[in-house]
């Protein structure tokens, strides 16, 4: 159906579509991970470098969240920032995003899980995401989650987003697992959430768009150190010393 036009309602047109990333995105995403892998000794990539990263090729701007779920903001749409380890990204179909820790002990001084119903923990999981979701989108008129997946040696990647969602608590059923965590499971018995009663680590799976956008970059040569400094032009002159303490005997 065709929207209709309202003169009441100011409608924000996010920078691009969801998960249709601009023409630049590829390309400028490959400049950082080739420099990454140029000038540090192991092919490592965290989430504050992802966060820093993405917010560059978008022309956004970074600004870390205690939340962890408005890292990035270009206009009214912000991003929380993940990245996840697969053997294979172009081939991944589920990824495991940890998405907070969600403590029932604090925001409801319930202690005893492990001899309550979890579906009453659940709710309680999920309540927490939803309220920390909700103050966030009560700020920007778009909220997504970029996701990077990442190979081990960073020479392949796939990138996708989804919308930060608030979850129906009724939606879903919980049971204990064998190790002791709860699993939420949705209507079609499908598994979507973890919590850890340890930690209080709550996890998200999401499903992997057929849409997603997937690259293979060449092993760049690692810069030397002597390289950097010669090519920075680095003297003695850049050192100021300020003292020397002595140890005491």
């Amino acid at each position: 159906m065709l929207r209709p036009k309202l003169k009441t309602v100011e409608k924000y047109i996010p920078p691009y579509p969801l998960n249709h990333f601009p023409n630049n995105v590829a390309c400028d995403l490959a400049k950082e991970i080739v420099y990454l892998l140029a000038t540090r000794m192991t092919p490592s990539l965290e989430g504050s470098d992802w966060e820093q990263i993405f917010s560059r090729i978008i022309q956004g701007r970074w600004k870390p969240s205690n939340v962890g779920l408005d890292d990035i903001v270009l206009e009214q749409t912000a991003w929380s920032a993940k990245t996840v380890k697969a053997i294979s990204p172009s081939k991944a179909k589920k990824v495991r995003l940890i998405s907070g820790r969600n403590s029932p002990s604090f925001s409801f001084g319930q202690d005893a899980v492990f001899s309550q119903n979890p579906n009453m923990i659940g709710a309680m999981v999920l309540s927490i995401w939803n309220e920390r979701v909700a103050a966030i989108r009560s700020k920007y008129h778009h909220l997504r989650t970029t996701v990077l997946i990442k190979s081990e040696d960073l020479l392949e990647l796939a990138l996708f987003e989804h919308d930060t969602v608030l979850y129906n608590q009724d939606s879903f059923t919980w049971k204990w697992n064998k190790n002791h965590n709860i699993e939420g499971f949705n209507e079609d018995g499908e598994h979507k959430f973890t919590w850890q009663p340890h930690g209080a680590q709550f996890t998200i799976i999401e499903h992997v768009p057929d849409d997603r956008l997937a690259i293979i970059i060449k092993q760049p040569e690692q810069l030397s150190p002597k390289v950097v400094l010669e090519g920075l032009g680095f003297t003695q002159n850049w050192v100021r010393i300020l003292g020397m303490r002595s140890e005491l005997l």
